[in-house]
C-alpha cells in the first residue's frame, strides 16, 4: 500500500524542516529537562508538574512522528504560472463581491487562510483548481453561493 503522498511548496517544505528541527532540538530538550526537575521533587504518583511535563512530551513526539512522515512522503509541487490554469501552488487574483482577494493554492499542510494560503482541500480551494484565467467559480456556503472570478494567475 502506498504512503500518502502531501504536496507542499518548497517555501513550505522549508517551514516544515525548520519545525521540526526546532521541536528536537529545543522544545525535547527543554521537556526533558522540565521531566527531570519535577522527578526531582520526590514522589511522582501525586506530583502534577512530572505528569504534566510527560503529557507535554507525548503529544510532542506525536508531532515529530507526523512531520517527520509528512517530509518523508512529500511531493513538490511545480507549475507554470503562465499557463492561465489555476493549480496547486499557484498564486491566484480573484475578484469576490467587486473587491480582489489574492490566495496561494497550497496543500494541506501549509494552509494558512489567514496569510491568504489557502488549502487545495478547502472549498475555495476545489473551486479554483483547474479553472482558467477569466472564468469564474462559484462556491456554495450555507449562507448561499459565492462568486470568485479569476483575474490573473502571479509568479
Amino acid at each position: 500500500m502506498d504512503a500518502k503522498r502531501f504536496p507542499v511548496t518548497r517555501e513550505g517544505y522549508q517551514r516544515l524542516v525548520k519545525e521540526l528541527e526546532f521541536l528536537k532540538e529545543v522544545e525535547r530538550p527543554q521537556i526533558i529537562a522540565t521531566i527531570a526537575e519535577a522527578r526531582a521533587h520526590g514522589d511522582l504518583r501525586e506530583n502534577a508538574g512530572y505528569h504534566a511535563a510527560r503529557h507535554d512530551q507525548g503529544m510532542l513526539e506525536k508531532k515529530i512522528v507526523e512531520l517527520e512522515a509528512m517530509l518523508k512522503n512529500h511531493v513538490i509541487i511545480e507549475n507554470d504560472p503562465n499557463d492561465g490554469i489555476v493549480r496547486l501552488g499557484s498564486t491566484v487574483v480573484v475578484e469576490v463581491d467587486d473587491e480582489e482577494e489574492r490566495y496561494t493554492i497550497v496543500g494541506a499542510l501549509e494552509a494558512k487562510p489567514a496569510a491568504g494560503l489557502i488549502s487545495n482541500e478547502s472549498p475555495v480551494g476545489q473551486a479554483l483548481l483547474n479553472q482558467p484565467v477569466g472564468s469564474e467559480a462559484t462556491v456554495s456556503t450555507p449562507r448561499g453561493s459565492t462568486v470568485y472570478k479569476i483575474l490573473r494567475i502571479e509568479d
